[in-house]
Parts: structure tokens; sequence; C-alpha cells
């Protein structure tokens, strides 16, 4: 039930991702879904791999060249998932951006609201 929904939560901040950004368009909700699927099998097994591999850029730029790893992550489920689109390698920095972000307040706001009960 938890990667459930995960997998619910990632699709709206996808779905809210492009809404806000012009360069990012998803065509309807399921495509959300898909490509929230997508991601998390992406970041599943190919990201720890590719962090493996750029660890000494990565050092060297203090972290900061995991946006660009997880840039190309969403452009790479841009060409797996139809009716999901992201117009260049910058919308998708800026993508991969928002979606951590809103993707971190929505598991939070799900976290107080647990605490709270």
């Amino acid at each position: 039930m938890n990667l459930f929904i995960k997998i619910i939560i990632s699709s709206l901040a996808i779905f809210l991702t492009a809404y806000l950004l012009p360069g990012v368009t998803v065509d309807t909700y399921v495509t959300a879904i898909w490509v929230a699927i997508v991601l998390a099998l992406l970041n599943g097994f190919l990201k720890p791999v590719l962090v493996i591999l750029t660890i000494p850029v990565t050092l060297v730029t203090l972290g900061l060249f995991l946006l660009v790893i997880n840039a190309a992550i969403i452009l790479l489920a841009d060409n797996f998932v139809d009716g999901f689109s992201v117009n260049g390698f910058w919308w998708a920095l800026v993508c991969s951006l928002v979606l951590s972000v809103v993707t971190s307040v929505m598991e939070g706001v799900g976290k107080s609201d647990k605490k709270s009960a």
C-alpha cells in the first residue's frame, strides 16, 4: 500500500509540475501515473549506476551533478512515455527541482497528518 501512495503522490507532483512549467507537458492523469512508475523504475535501477560512475564529478561539484543525473533520467522518461514531453535539458533540470520540492512537501504533509491522528 505504501508504494501505491508514493506513486499517487509522485503522479500528482508530476501533474502539478507540468501545470507550473510551460516546457513540461502531461496529456492526462493516467500519463502522469505512467511517468511516476517509469521514473520510479529508472531511479531504482539506473540512477544508482549513474551515481557510482559519476562519483568524482559529483564530489568536485559538491553534489550538484546529481541534478544533472535527475534531469537525464527525466529526459529518458520522456522517451519512454507517450503523452509526456519535456522541451530540452534545462526544462528537465527545472522539472527535477520542482518535482523534488513538490514531492517533499506532499510527503511531509502526509507524515504530519499521521502524527496528528
